[in-house]
């Protein structure tokens, strides 16, 4: 689905038709036909499209003529059910700098873009690009700490179910748990390696613009903390996983 916004007063309005300046939001469904107009109509790579949906492509910038790609890794809730699945996964959410428009595109509804069409932000503008980009990596970190608060709760509680009883239930959720601490440490590492090329190429062109690079920094350093975050809550649960299994062992010895 190809939508097109504008900011009209403090209101973000959908228009019928693509405007000079406006944001252009690529969400599924939506067919090959779509992107390859998409790319025809605002002059961009197609596969800068289509690499922003692949689940496995890791962070990065790409520059084509005048045309820029960033690609962010961010969170959301895994849609498989199965038991041992991980609970949350990392999806890339691209970030095209066309002549006339910025356009994202996720391969699936992302939380992050979300906050901006539901207006949750607050000095948005799609006419700003720079601002904008800026204000989607913010929003993506935030998203990352949040989820890392969630898991680590759910640890907590999990941790307290097996003082009383070691059950193989609340042991497949700690292995979710971690499987999701794997995703976000290797997709915060990608997106701090990322930001960093970002601001020694001034990607961005924001060197001589105070307040953008002070932004910026704030968000360079507000990753590296949620990368540490994740490190910290993955070793945590490694000790206690451990723990459990030598309690188990150990019970199991006693009964034999």
């Amino acid at each position: 689905m190809v939508r097109y916004y504008a900011k009209v007063g403090d209101r973000l309005r959908e228009l019928e038709q693509p405007e000079h300046g406006c944001w252009v939001n690529i969400s599924p469904p939506f067919s090959q036909e779509e992107l390859e107009e998409v790319a025809q109509t605002f002059e961009v790579p197609l596969d800068f499209l289509t690499d922003s949906l692949d689940m496995d492509e890791r962070s990065r910038f790409e520059v084509e003529d005048e045309v820029r790609l960033v690609l962010v890794n961010t969170p959301v809730l895994n849609p498989s059910d199965e038991e041992n699945d991980a609970i949350y996964i990392t999806v890339p959410i691209g970030i095209i700098f066309a002549l006339d428009a910025l356009i994202t595109i996720t391969s699936v509804e992302n939380p992050v873009l979300q906050r901006f069409l539901d207006n949750k932000v607050k000095n948005f503008n799609p006419a700003e690009e720079t601002m904008f980009i800026l204000q989607i990596l913010e929003h993506n970190v935030y998203r990352f700490l949040t989820c890392l608060k969630k898991l680590d709760l759910k640890r907590n509680l999990i941790e307290q179910e097996l003082y009383h009883a070691s059950r193989n239930r609340e042991l497949k959720q700690l292995l979710s748990i971690e499987k999701s601490l794997v995703y976000f440490l290797n997709s915060l590492s990608a997106n701090d390696l990322l930001k960093m090329k970002m601001k020694r190429t001034d990607l961005l062109n924001i060197r001589e613009d105070e307040e953008k690079t002070d932004l910026f920094e704030d968000i360079i350093i507000d990753n590296g903390q949620a990368l540490e975050m994740a490190n910290v809550y993955n070793n945590i649960l490694s000790g206690t996983m451990d723990t459990y299994a030598s309690i188990i062992s150990n019970n199991m010895n006693v009964t034999i």
